[in-house]
């Protein structure tokens, strides 16, 4: 049984939700492992972002967003209204904002608006998937002839680079 370690790494938008196609780089990383039979793993640390495996659709707005991710985020505004002031939630509470402020680096700024978003958290909640798995298989990852494996970024305050990890176990 062999195991390899790969890494995606994306530079996410503001003001929307930032979607990524990234088959195409599990693919090749599927290739770098050289192995044949087995699965593949793709995970996020990233408590506001969400993967998840759906049906390409083809036709995009003008931000390059698909018809249907533009749907996603229509019912998820819905679900969890994008956060633009405080107290508009419960969350982030006074310990939370202390806390992050004490967090501050240069590539996230010690600044109580950095913490405002609650409906990013929600929606990565509520939507789901912090990893994936599937089936590999004469080298090849098992998505069926539309399938793809996307990443979105909730949070739209800032852009942020966003690490997604892969792992391909088998022979």
């Amino acid at each position: 049984m062999g195991v390899f370690f790969g890494e995606v790494t994306l530079e996410t938008v503001k003001g929307r939700a930032s979607y990524h196609d990234i088959s195409d780089e599990i693919r090749e990383n599927i290739k770098k492992s050289e192995l044949k039979n087995g699965c593949v793993v793709i995970s996020s640390a990233h408590t506001t972002c969400s993967l998840y495996f759906d049906e390409c659709m083809h036709d995009t707005n003008y931000w390059g967003d698909e018809y249907l991710q533009a749907d996603i985020n229509d019912v998820m505004e819905k679900i969890a209204p994008s956060m633009k002031m405080e107290n508009q939630y419960h969350s982030p509470g006074p310990k939370h904002i202390e806390f992050g402020l004490s967090l501050g680096s240069k590539d996230y700024p010690a600044e109580k608006w950095t913490m405002l978003n609650t409906d990013a958290h929600l929606k990565s909640s509520i939507f789901g998937s912090p990893s994936l798995t599937f089936i590999v298989k004469d080298g090849e990852i098992q998505l069926g002839a539309l399938g793809k494996v996307y990443f979105v970024d909730w949070d739209q305050l800032r852009e942020r680079t966003r690490k997604v990890q892969i792992m391909v176990m088998g022979e």
